[in-house]
């Protein structure tokens, strides 16, 4: 079991860009703006000697009563409840503030082990800066520049000290990633509070209260999962400040990044041209597709059935997925929609085996076959797999680039039908077969081109020569006898 290190403090004092050193990737969003960061961000450590996993939490205020700094606190004592060892970040430049005393107050209560991480002290006197930092009473302060490196490794060093090499570590590679993406306050953080049985991330009833791409890993009937809650999407001539710009990125590197994702949308809300944006970049990416209709319940029959027409004409390129419609807040529907995201998985991974597809392949050309292009028809020879997430089927034959695209749908959708890939995208290459001997010439006139150029006047008689001809056609002649009249 990897020991858990949290990171601390008030806001804007550097734990995003500390959280993104310890791990060596750019995971949290960094901005000089005070609470960029609200959710607890997970990560592995990857500087040090040892492994464990870093926690970053949102800027730190106990004595928050309601609101989303309320909630941001709430976030905050919980990963203290679970860390072995808590990092307490403050500003060297700005020195002891209430709000850092009073953080100290209540770790001290918590009973974890405490480091106090002086940030931002490059280029300053070691000795006079950490001095004021001993009022806290949190022990010795190690000074630090998480922007530079200065000091984070003796940091690190000195927070494992006290926990044993690992015998291994956690394996990886099974892990399935799953991204819930949608429009803003669709219901994403309330159905992965539902799904995990806790309040693990911030669920409020406003526009934009997840801004990173925030990872949870759990396990779920014996299988491990991380799930990936992402900022909502808006339309691009909505998106006007900084923060948000970078919140779309990373919900688009967490698509591109994500094995399944499942796309949530409001049944309360219009589907709209931004719904099927989504879904569309999606299907791009290539990735297996789960659709979750949110807030379903309370709904009657007529407005239902509304609905799912509207889904049927917006999202009808997404006919592969599978539609789920339920309710996060309620928790209904939500052992299904897991069970179609295991599904997805399972049809984008699925090797699809050559001789079965060359057979499949052969009964949809006898079924159907590929329209005449001018005097020569198509021929589809065989098939085979040419890539996994998304299944990528390569068919070799002649004239193939003389296919019509509906024939390709057609074939998309008989090889979905036999090999039942319900979920995930599907894509189909052709590959032309070529002639061996198109740009060759045959070889009896190479061999005379080049009898002709080791003699120029080879076909050409001399008139002596021409001569000689005639007299020896003329010796073996007969003569002519003269008629008697």
């Amino acid at each position: 079991m990897k020991p858990s290190m949290v990171l601390v403090g008030r806001p804007n004092v550097g734990k995003s860009t500390l959280f993104n050193r310890l791990t060596r990737t750019r995971d949290a969003l960094v901005a000089d703006i005070p609470g960029l960061t609200r959710d607890r961000h997970y990560g592995h450590g990857r500087l040090g000697s040892k492994p464990y996993l870093v926690i970053d939490t949102g800027g730190f205020e106990p004595l928050a009563k309601d609101g989303i700094m309320r909630q941001m606190a709430r976030q905050t004592e919980q990963a203290i409840d679970e860390a072995d060892v808590v990092i307490l970040v403050v500003d060297a430049r700005t020195g002891i503030t209430p709000l850092d005393k009073e953080i100290s107050r209540r770790l001290r209560q918590s009973g974890r082990a405490v480091l106090v991480a002086v940030n931002k002290s490059e280029g300053m006197q070691h000795g006079v800066v950490l001095a004021d930092f001993h009022e806290l009473g949190l022990g010795e302060p190690v000074a630090i520049s998480a922007t530079h490196g200065e000091g984070v490794r003796a940091l690190v060093d000195l927070a494992l000290e006290p926990f044993p090499e690992p015998a291994d570590e956690d394996a990886e590679s099974d892990i399935m990633r799953v991204a819930i993406v949608g429009r803003p306050n669709v219901g994403k953080s309330t159905m992965i509070n539902a799904l995990l049985g806790e309040d693990r991330v911030i669920a409020f009833d406003q526009p934009g209260t997840t801004r990173d791409a925030i990872q949870v890993d759990f396990e779920r009937a014996g299988r491990k999962y991380t799930l990936v809650d992402t900022a909502g999407l808006r339309r691009r001539g909505k998106v006007f400040e900084t923060i948000e710009k970078f919140s779309v990125i990373k919900t688009l590197q967490a698509i591109e990044d994500a094995e399944v994702v499942v796309l949530v949308v409001d049944a309360r809300q219009e589907i709209g041209d931004q719904d099927a944006h989504i879904a569309a970049f999606i299907r791009e990416s290539g990735r297996a597709l789960v659709v979750a209709v949110n807030k379903w319940d309370g709904l009657d029959s007529y407005v239902r059935e509304q609905i799912k027409g509207s889904l049927e004409s917006q999202l009808a390129f997404i006919d592969f997925a599978r539609f789920h419609y339920v309710s996060a807040l309620q928790g209904q529907g939500l052992e299904a929609l897991f069970r179609s995201v295991n599904a997805a998985y399972k049809a984008a991974t699925a090797d699809l085996p050559t001789p079965q597809l060359t057979r499949a392949l052969i009964g949809a050309v006898a079924r159907q076959a590929p329209p005449r292009n001018g005097l020569f028809r198509p021929k589809l020879r065989y098939a085979h797999q040419g890539g996994r997430n998304p299944p990528l089927i390569v068919i070799h034959g002649n004239a193939l680039d003389k296919l019509p695209e509906s024939y390709r749908r057609y074939l998309e959708h008989l090889f979905r039908e036999v090999f039942k890939l319900q979920g995930t995208p599907l894509r189909i290459q052709f590959n032309v077969s070529s002639n061996p001997f198109a740009d060759k010439k045959a070889p009896d006139d190479g061999r005379r081109q080049r009898q002709t150029a080791a003699k120029p006047n080879a076909g050409a008689r001399s008139p002596a020569r021409a001569g000689a001809t005639r007299k020896e056609a003329a010796v073996g002649k007969p003569k002519r006898r003269p008629v008697a009249r």
